[in-house]
């Protein structure tokens, strides 16, 4: 089984918080060429939006549902749920699921936490997301990486996830070992930087596979650095010069394939989104873990 799923919060991100509105005509014709590349194979994926999209940009959540792809939650305004207490968190999901559904006409169930940010430290999120009606999350980076990250989640297959009597299916982060460490392969900045052939060789060899993307790693780079404000206010961390020097190398190396390869591994590959998984699973024979 072999899941895509795409992050979309660009638009967002840059009306409110990185104010760079020539970024929106890139946005737009990437957007144009995923949904055209998967509609001439036939597949579907599933589409994390943040709520907040709704407002500066609902033609983007109209435009998927058009192409019969699922909508899901990434939150309202990509706020890191291990920043939120669960008061905040509540009322952020509450918004975003009202607005998402609101424009989709979709009952949306499935879930990603911006930049995985459901972590051992916060597993409350849980009770919160299955009190909102969610049934499907996809949050879960079962090693450590540099934001989020769940250290010791004992697998990266689909699973029932636990918490003080509150469930949600679960769909983690694929992985592989490289020189003894757990690494992520299939999406965001691993997919740039891995050649294409270790990815494909490691999706062949796996029966779950889970990849995800954002328009940005598809869209070639010829992006500045970040200013120490932008920074500081984006990632919530120190904005000096190595840190941001670290983030644009991340941000922008191999960038200028990406989209080729998208290409190469939607053609040799077979995906279906997270309401399809959902209903393949016999989830009745799906381990149940209690975090």
């Amino acid at each position: 089984m072999n899941i895509l799923t795409f992050d979309i919060e660009e638009w967002y991100l840059e009306s409110v918080k990185l104010n760079r509105p020539e970024r929106y005509r890139q946005l737009d014709e990437t957007f144009a060429k995923v949904l055209d590349e998967l509609d001439r194979l036939g597949m579907k994926g599933t589409f994390f939006c943040v709520g907040q999209l709704v407002i500066s940009h609902p033609q983007v959540i109209r435009e998927i549902v058009a192409r019969g792809h699922e909508v899901g939650c990434h939150s309202n305004i990509h706020t890191w749920l291990d920043k939120m207490t669960p008061e905040v968190l509540r009322e952020d999901t509450t918004e975003a699921l009202k607005a998402l559904e609101d424009v989709s006409g979709q009952k949306v169930v499935s879930y990603r936490a911006p930049a995985f940010s459901i972590t051992p430290k916060n597993k409350w999120a849980v009770n919160i997301l299955a009190e909102c009606g969610i049934k499907n999350d996809a949050s879960i980076f079962p090693t450590t990486r540099d934001f989020g990250g769940y250290k010791g989640f004992p697998q990266d297959t689909p699973c029932i996830i636990n918490h003080d009597g509150a469930t949600l299916k679960e769909f983690p982060i694929s992985l592989m070992s490289i020189l003894g460490k757990q690494v992520a392969y299939s999406g965001g900045g691993y997919f740039r930087l891995m050649p294409y052939w270790l990815v494909n060789r490691r999706m062949k060899q796996r029966d779950y596979n889970i990849c995800y993307f954002h328009l940005a790693d598809l869209i070639p780079a010829h992006r500045k650095l970040m200013t120490k404000q932008a920074y500081e206010e984006y990632f919530k961390e120190p904005g000096t010069l190595k840190n941001r020097l670290i983030r644009y190398a991340k941000s922008n190396v191999g960038t200028g394939d990406a989209f080729e390869k998208l290409k190469k591994l939607l053609s040799d590959t077979q995906f279906v989104n997270i309401q399809q998984a959902d209903e393949m699973l016999d989830w009745s024979r799906m381990n149940a873990v209690y975090l």
